[in-house]
């Protein structure tokens, strides 16, 4: 795949990384590295980007060209809204790429972190005319939280970006069709969280349809009581997950701290 990578501006850094950055950068390496445990990359694409705290405008973004599990705090890149690299780094972006997270950080004050994947289970049921069904407690929980964006090809324009906020509205997970998944959270933690029970519930259903039959779901009533359960009042999710997963990442490589 060819693609435009690295805007042509560069933008000089506006002072010391602060302490509430760096917790940003742990969290966002982190939450690569976990992808790649879980076998969520696709090669050196797709991305998660993180706001900086303190820096309105200002995001984080893994260097183009390095696999998932290479991805540190430190060779984390900063950019503008537009690609363009703020301050000094060794490594390219994939401002193409980034353009679909722009989008949505633009639209969405709450969302800190896009999480956009092309894991195998989203996209195979992103291309299904029903989409996610409600076939399992993981699905439930994104029943009237979960949005939908027609594939319009590789290019990503400015129009397709209003055309995709539109659709994602308010709603904390989305599928592309024929592409891939999508969370925001107002944490690293909860866009992380939220994507692995997306995938979760993506996975459930496929397998359950392998045996060829229609699948049993629970009544609309059920459904919907069991959705707002799930949605807390809005509770930021991956609170109290976050800490085990690091944990689990120290005991394996701490590199991602670095």
């Amino acid at each position: 795949m060819s693609f435009t990578h690295t805007p042509a501006g560069r933008i000089a850094e506006t002072g010391p990384q602060s302490d509430a950055e760096r917790q940003a950068r742990v969290d966002l390496a982190a939450a690569y590295r976990l992808a790649a445990l879980n076998g969520w990359d696709d090669l050196v694409y797709t991305h998660i980007s993180a706001s900086v705290p303190g820096e309105p405008g200002h995001f984080l973004i893994n260097p183009f060209g390095l696999a998932f599990d290479e991805v540190c705090a430190s060779n984390l890149v900063k950019i503008d809204i537009d690609g363009n690299i703020v301050g000094e780094s060794e490594h390219p972006v994939n401002a193409t790429g980034f353009a679909l997270h722009a989008a949505v950080h633009a639209a969405r004050a709450d969302a800190f972190c896009v999480m956009h994947l092309h894991n195998t289970a989203g996209v195979a049921v992103s291309a299904q005319p029903g989409g996610l069904l409600p076939a399992s407690q993981h699905a439930l929980r994104f029943h009237g939280h979960l949005a939908y964006h027609d594939y319009e090809g590789l290019s990503f324009s400015p129009a397709e970006g209003e055309r995709l906020v539109a659709n994602l509205a308010d709603k904390p997970a989305m599928l592309l069709r024929n592409h891939g998944t999508l969370t925001a959270g107002r944490t690293v933690a909860e866009a992380y969280v939220l994507m692995a029970t997306l995938i979760k519930a993506c996975e459930i259903q496929l397998h359950a349809q392998a045996c060829g039959k229609d699948l049993v779901v629970p009544d609309a009533a059920v459904a919907t009581r069991t959705a707002a359960q799930l949605y807390d009042g809005g509770a930021i999710e991956g609170a109290i997950e976050w800490p085990a997963l690091l944990r689990k990442l120290d005991r394996i490589d701490r590199s991602y701290r670095h």
